[in-house]
């Protein structure tokens, strides 16, 4: 019989198996088990030693009956050309099952996670980011995340109005990733080795604090202060009054917590946040008015050195003072290290009416300021810790004069 989807269907089960088999493809059958299920094969001879042999083609209902046959047609040449179709399925079966093994997920949590934990001060913020925004790729093969893969979820970001920036950011890290996987030799080409970063205006404008809001920064800041010590004094009193224990006083001529101090550092250093939450007294050095970033501490991994101004030695000294017992200099409550203030830090922006400047920015305030005071370029790259001096070109623009005395030279 021809056989159909409909044919195949209405077969009814028996005792014991039987076959249904195509009087147009030969070899082409279906086998109907006692249980009811059905399953196409491809019966064919051996050329190798003449031997008959089926060929599962699949499931009747996982594929119909019309592709059922075009696959054992196309199955059906492969054999009359001399091929060992068995073999090559076991291959096949045998490559599928070594690609299962190669998953993101799998890669990431048998390998790549715990050397970027070891490896790289920005471990955990690495992993975290490929996780959250390659999600939908976890249980892809990594040499299956190739170009096309990676275009679809560009578009995707795009239409979410993501920046360049940012996706250049996440697909930075997917790149070190698949990189290491070719080092250690988990697949054999890097499948994005051609991918090119989205282009980003490379002269963005660079935030910093004019003169009305750096007073208004500084007010909310001593009024801050002035806050959390008569919040200190009230409950201080109300307490004693019960016969509660109080709370250690907080002396005239120290600051109120460490938001001040570091507000004040910041502004002055311009160092990063990280570098401030791991700083340490031991990189202090307040003889000589330096304050040392550890490598392991800079985002370069290099170490360097910057000179303190007055305001930096004082908020430093007027700290210490008081705040001497952790080998850090700005310990959380439990004296171990910072990891944010993003609470204080809104909430004294709000106060001073400072919007969109991230904490970030005091660091381009700091450069900014420096440039703007006639300070050369390279010098500022020491001090901020760049590695090259393209990094420092977004501050040249607020040199003083420097282009209009350029074009002034045309003038006869």
């Amino acid at each position: 019989m021809r056989l159909t989807n409909t044919l195949v269907g209405s077969l009814p089960k028996k005792d014991k198996p039987y076959d249904a088999r195509d009087e147009d493809l030969t070899g082409f059958l279906v086998r109907v088990h006692p249980t009811g299920k059905k399953v196409y094969y491809l019966e064919y001879r051996n050329k190798e030693d003449g031997r008959k042999q089926r060929y599962k083609l699949g499931n009747h209902g996982a594929i119909t009956t019309p592709q059922a046959r075009e696959t054992a047609s196309i199955e059906a040449g492969k054999v009359a050309q001399g091929e060992n179709i068995q073999q090559v399925k076991k291959q096949n079966k045998k490559q599928d099952a070594a690609k299962k093994s190669r998953t993101l997920q799998l890669f990431i949590e048998t390998r790549y996670e715990k050397w970027t934990l070891t490896n790289l001060k920005s471990g955990k913020t690495t992993i975290n980011r490929i996780k959250t925004q390659f999600a939908d790729m976890m249980e892809k093969p990594l040499e299956d995340i190739d170009l096309y893969t990676v275009g679809e979820w560009q578009s995707e970001r795009l239409e979410e109005e993501t920046s360049h920036a940012t996706i250049n950011r996440d697909l930075t890290c997917l790149k070190a990733l698949l990189s290491k996987a070719v080092e250690w030799e988990i697949i054999k080409e890097h499948p994005l080795a051609k991918l090119k970063p989205l282009k980003v205006d490379a002269h963005t404008k660079v935030r910093f604090l004019d003169e009305d809001e750096e007073a208004a920064l500084r007010t909310a800041l001593d009024k801050r202060e002035e806050r959390i010590r008569t919040a200190r004094e009230s409950h201080n009193a109300w307490s004693k009054e019960r016969g509660y224990p109080l709370k250690p006083d907080i002396p005239k001529d120290a600051f109120a917590d460490h938001l001040k101090p570091m507000v004040l550092l910041s502004l002055n250093t311009g160092m990063r946040r990280g570098e401030l939450f791991g700083l340490k007294w031991e990189d202090v050095n307040l003889t000589q008015n330096i304050l040392t970033v550890i490598g392991d501490n800079a985002k370069s991994g290099k170490t360097r050195h910057i000179h303190l101004n007055s305001v930096a030695i004082s908020a430093l000294k007027q700290w210490k003072k008081y705040r001497d017992k952790s080998p850090l200099v700005f310990p959380a409550k439990d004296g171990e290290r910072l990891n944010n203030v993003k609470k204080s830090w809104g909430k004294l922006l709000n106060d001073a009416g400072i919007t969109n400047f991230r904490w970030h920015d005091m660091r381009h305030d700091f450069a900014s300021k420096l440039v703007m005071a006639g300070v050369d370029l390279n010098t500022v790259r020491e001090l901020l810790g760049h590695a090259t001096i393209q990094m420092t070109l977004r501050y040249a623009h607020l040199a003083p004069k420097h282009k209009a005395d350029a074009v002034e030279r045309l003038v006869k």
